[in-house]
């Protein structure tokens, strides 16, 4: 069950995937810059547009906060506060990973569900 507002991330389907076989995420920002960029809600589209435009083989993964074992700050950052893990994400705390597609202007929009 998830409690409190979600968070989000924009990363590659190939370190998602190598995240799952390690069992948490360890970007080079953690090592760089110690910590994990996040998103919220509002945030993410916008996060999209300005570092991953037209990019394909994105992931958003949705994650809940309150199964995270290191502490999330928000911390200013291009006038607004955005959230911020001071640690690894456990892939047990990813709650939906969703493909993420590029339209014709270079946007990205989450791909629609296969339904059957």
């Amino acid at each position: 069950m998830i409690t409190g507002n979600v968070l989000f991330h924009i990363t590659s389907r190939s370190e998602w995937e190598h995240a799952l076989q390690l069992g948490a995420y360890r970007p080079s920002s953690m090592r760089d810059e110690g910590f994990i960029h996040l998103s919220t809600a509002e945030q993410w589209p916008r996060t999209a547009a300005r570092f991953f435009r037209g990019r394909l083989g994105l992931v958003l993964l949705t994650i809940d906060p309150s199964a995270l074992a290191s502490e999330v700050r928000y911390e200013w950052a291009d006038g607004e506060r955005f959230p911020h893990l001071h640690g690894p994400l456990e892939t047990s705390a990813v709650v939906l990973v969703e493909t993420l597609v590029p339209d014709a202007e270079g946007l990205l929009h989450i791909a629609p569900r296969e339904t059957l």
